[in-house]
């Protein structure tokens, strides 16, 4: 019998479209590609909600998912994962499979049926995501130990070379996709809509078709309690990248989102900073060669693949322009915010001189409530969900019991210690802070910068000549990290801002230093050659 999985281009109807499964008394038969293929559908549709071009899902994540199914051998090929020849998958998962002769040529990643016609004139391999032939046999591996058929078998694969799929990476396939489109939605974004519950991740089981059983095996697939974090989605998404073999990806020009000059201007503006500190950035990034099409393409195929993170780079920029204007090294800031206040009191026309010092005592203010209810919210965060999860089906009648107990005690304790209603769910926006709506609070975009800069020539300079370097040496290739970072030994304030930009993009702190003296070592390469080549010399002496 053949069996179809969902199509992430199409609509799901749960008989037709979901797959051609074999309804038993405990549920249909379903593998364990075929669940996160649910997720990668739900999480599309959710991306298309959000207001991403629709051929993210018709074609681009469709493909790459397609492609994955082919590479991971379990679809498109002639010799699938369980097939006959996988002696240990016949006996673990209790199928039979009949193996095609050959494997066809690669799936290209830019085909994709435009039609339904099209895609009916395809060939197998091209028009819908079709599993290998199989004859199903009655087995208590099936039906006690996983709801999926390929539950045990998929837990013991360990199979080199093959990039198993699991709930973080659905996050990778779609920022892959968002990145391969060109998306106005980064990684940091992408995150922070799931953490608001605008993308489906955490317990998306729920949603799946009451025939489609998942108990035993299958938790581990598909039930997570943890937060999705930026660096493991990206190393994943490159991960992927490499193992599905995918092209240069399209370029990013100056008219792209994700260009830095674009994104600088997206995050000074959320930052509360002045408007003028943009060409300052764009100065940074051409210097720099950051926004060169090469170094911000991302090609997977490349033996070294140059990788960007976009949005950290971004913040990265704005946080070495503040160090060129303020130093931020608790004494010059302060400084330069006494002449901007002492400007600002004895000039009132034109536009008021921009002070560091209140920037900060605003900015840390407004960043210190929004921490303690993000705080607040993930410690109340309930992780289970309103579906139990039970490892046998023996267990079921113990584990929905115990389910309705929970729920009711929940719901009296709630009542005793919180009558408010539940907050309603945040409106998705690429902001989280609007300074031009909050009448409230000083907004810095018109601010000017005159006073921290000097004529030098025909040419602007910034008042402040010195700077400080946030790595003097870098770790050696072979470490994971390129740079280390303890608050204790940099100022206040670049902890400070160093703080909230991470707040900003869900990072940690570490990651945007080290973006930070990447930046700085493009910037000021001639000190550093210097400073390496004196050790050097130093070295040769002792010698």
């Amino acid at each position: 019998m053949r069996r179809v999985a969902i199509c992430i281009g199409e609509k799901v109807k749960l008989r037709s479209r979901v797959s051609v499964l074999i309804k038993r008394e405990k549920g249909w038969e379903w593998y364990v590609c075929e669940g996160f293929q649910y997720v990668l559908y739900q999480q599309a549709e959710a991306l298309l909600s959000l207001g991403v071009c629709p051929k993210l899902k018709d074609e681009v994540l469709h493909n790459f998912w397609k492609r994955y199914l082919q590479k991971s051998k379990q679809a498109y090929c002639r010799k699938p994962v369980y097939s006959n020849d996988n002696k240990s998958a016949a006996s673990d998962s209790c199928l039979s499979l009949s193996g095609l002769d050959s494997e066809p040529e690669l799936l290209s990643i830019r085909s994709c049926p435009s039609s339904e016609g099209e895609a009916g004139s395809q060939s197998d391999v091209s028009s819908g995501l079709i599993l290998p032939n199989i004859k199903t046999i009655q087995c208590e591996t099936t039906s006690v130990c996983s709801g999926s058929v390929d539950g045990v078998e998929y837990s013991r694969q360990r199979e080199k070379g093959i990039l198993k799929m699991t709930l973080p990476m659905t996050l990778a396939f779609c920022y892959m996709s968002l990145l391969w489109q060109r998306e106005t939605i980064t990684l940091s974004d992408l995150l922070r809509f799931v953490e608001d519950g605008h993308i489906p991740y955490i317990n998306t089981y729920q949603n799946f078709p009451e025939e489609m059983k998942l108990y035993g095996q299958d938790i581990k697939f598909f039930s997570i309690e943890s937060w999705p974090v930026y660096e493991d989605i990206y190393e994943k998404m490159i991960e992927l990248g490499k193992f599905l073999d995918l092209p240069r990806f399209p370029d990013i020009t100056e008219n792209c989102f994700l260009h830095p000059d674009m994104l600088c201007m997206k995050y000074l503006m959320e930052a509360n900073l002045p408007d003028e500190m943009h060409s300052l950035t764009c100065q940074v990034t051409r210097i720099t060669g950051m926004g060169e099409v090469d170094f911000l393409t991302f090609d997977p195929i490349t033996q070294k693949t140059k990788t960007v993170k976009y949005d950290v780079q971004a913040v990265a920029t704005i946080v070495v322009v503040l160090k060129l204007l303020f130093l931020l090294n608790d004494n010059v800031e302060w400084s330069l915010s006494s002449l901007a206040q002492e400007n600002n009191e004895n000039n009132h026309e034109g536009k008021p001189c921009f002070d560091f010092r209140k920037w900060y005592q605003i900015m840390k203010k407004i960043i210190d409530e929004k921490q303690q209810k993000q705080e607040e919210f993930r410690a109340k965060y309930l992780w289970k969900s309103k579906k139990p999860l039970y490892y046998s089906s023996v267990d079921r009648s113990v584990v929905y019991k115990r389910r309705r107990m929970v729920a009711n005690l929940q719901k009296q304790f709630s009542i005793l210690v919180d009558s408010a209603p539940n907050p309603e769910k945040k409106k998705p926006s690429s902001f989280q802070l609007n300074w031009a709506e909050d009448q409230n609070t000083t907004c810095f975009h018109g601010h000017s910068l005159q006073k921290i800069l000097q004529k030098k020539g025909k040419s602007l300079t910034t008042l402040n000549s010195q700077y400080w370097l946030s790595t003097q040496k870098f770790c050696k290739s072979y470490c994971k990290h390129v740079t280390t970072y303890e608050e204790s030994n940099f100022s206040v304030s670049y902890q400070f801002v160093l703080n909230f930009f991470s707040f900003l993009l869900r990072i940690k702190t570490s990651l945007l230093h080290e973006e930070v003296s990447l930046i700085e070592k493009r910037l000021f390469y001639k000190k550093y050659e210097n400073k390496s080549k004196a050790s050097k010399s130093k070295k040769a002496r002792r010698s």
